[in-house]
């Protein structure tokens, strides 16, 4: 009798002994919907669910330990159906392909979370709530940009080729990481395009001189704003989101962009004018903060740069190709397109903005320009 009870209590301590270890089946709940972890944070992926009755597996100490998950939230101004709408999809696919999933890159689009410029002042001022961003290569102008400055100034890409030489190129890098060294805390990952900047009017316009006059939206870029007075124009600052309505109630009687951008954000409704005066080719490059960045293995961010060359190059294949049918378009909708055949008087009366924007970058300037030949 003295043993069964001995029997039954030392079986008792090794239940109670076991239960203390932790043996118990893994939480495995959802990380979706409104548990879904903050943007940028890691979290490590929880293990399967195992049975009840199945004993734990040892460790095995030759599998590598598997990559945090990660969400990064990446701001585009535009739709997601142009060129560089498509482009972002491409790069967020990419990515998830490469990390298995384990990164998330969510495009919010159509300019939800602000202007080219308020997401700059948002990834800038730290917090971590935007963690990457496609930008316009001038928007960094205003924060100390003086590189990404020359990649904005009037008739410097003769055609696509050339400045496809340029961001294939050493020089490339220096400029991507510019913002970086002068500490402005974000970093270029690769550069892509949207075409040749165009301006478009509420008013009939055949040639240049009829800018003279002009109220033409602008975005407060020392450049642009350069660029309009010397067409005879009035550069007025009016937010990316609030074009629309200024153009509609004349608040501005023109402004520019790329030809997918003019008809995505729906401007030929209120100014069907468009001129083909090519000042400027669209450069674009996809920037992260340095602290999201920071925040990555080394492996993580292997695969952003990765994804990077491969949405650079799906950008290089469809933006010529998206521009003319989109322009074929326009043309069969009645906007007023017109052709302009010789860029010669205007590139003479923008002559003053590259040499006022250029002062101490002047090799580096010629460099870009040297890649044309």
């Amino acid at each position: 009798m003295k043993k069964k009870v001995l029997s039954v209590m030392l079986a008792l301590t090794m239940i109670v002994s076991v239960t203390a270890c932790g043996l118990k089946s893994p939480d495995t709940s959802s990380t979706g919907g409104a548990a879904e972890p903050a943007p940028a944070q890691t979290q490590a992926a929880a293990p399967a669910e195992t049975g009840a009755a199945e004993p734990a597996a040892p460790a095995d100490t030759t599998t590598p330990a598997a990559e945090p998950e990660v969400t990064l939230v990446y701001a585009e101004v535009n739709p997601l159906d142009t060129i560089v709408g498509q482009t972002a999809t491409a790069y967020a696919d990419k990515v998830a392909e490469l990390s298995g999933g384990t990164i998330k890159i969510d495009i919010q689009a159509s300019g939800v979370l602000g202007s080219e410029n308020d997401v700059l002042d948002t990834m800038l001022g730290g917090g971590g709530t935007i963690h990457m961003s496609r930008i316009s290569a001038f928007a960094l102008t205003s924060y100390g940009g003086e590189k990404s400055m020359l990649l904005s100034l009037p008739y410097t890409f003769v055609n696509r080729e050339h400045f496809w030489s340029f961001a294939t190129s050493d020089l490339a890098e220096e400029f991507l990481l510019e913002p970086h060294e002068n500490g402005s805390g974000v970093r270029g990952l690769f550069y892509g395009e949207e075409g040749f900047r165009h301006f478009f009017t509420t008013k009939e316009i055949a040639g240049m001189e009829d800018l003279a006059g002009m109220k033409l939206r602008v975005s407060n870029d020392p450049v642009m704003n350069g660029l309009v007075e010397s067409l005879g124009a009035n550069p007025t600052v009016v937010s990316f989101n609030e074009l629309y309505s200024a153009l509609q109630t004349g608040v501005v009687d023109g402004a520019e962009q790329p030809i997918a951008n003019y008809k995505s954000n729906a401007f030929p409704e209120v100014a069907p004018n468009l001129i083909l005066d090519g000042h400027t080719l669209g450069a674009i490059q996809v920037i992260i903060t340095d602290e999201a960045w920071d925040s990555l293995t080394e492996e993580q961010q292997n695969i952003l740069v990765e994804a990077g060359e491969y949405a650079s190059q799906f950008n290089r294949q469809i933006s010529e190709d998206a521009e003319n049918e989109v322009l074929e378009q326009l043309k069969a909708d009645g906007v007023n397109v017109v052709e302009v055949s010789d860029v010669t008087p205007w590139q003479e009366a923008v002559k003053g903005v590259i040499e006022e924007n250029t002062k101490g970058q002047e090799e580096l300037y010629q460099k870009i320009l040297d890649l044309a030949k």
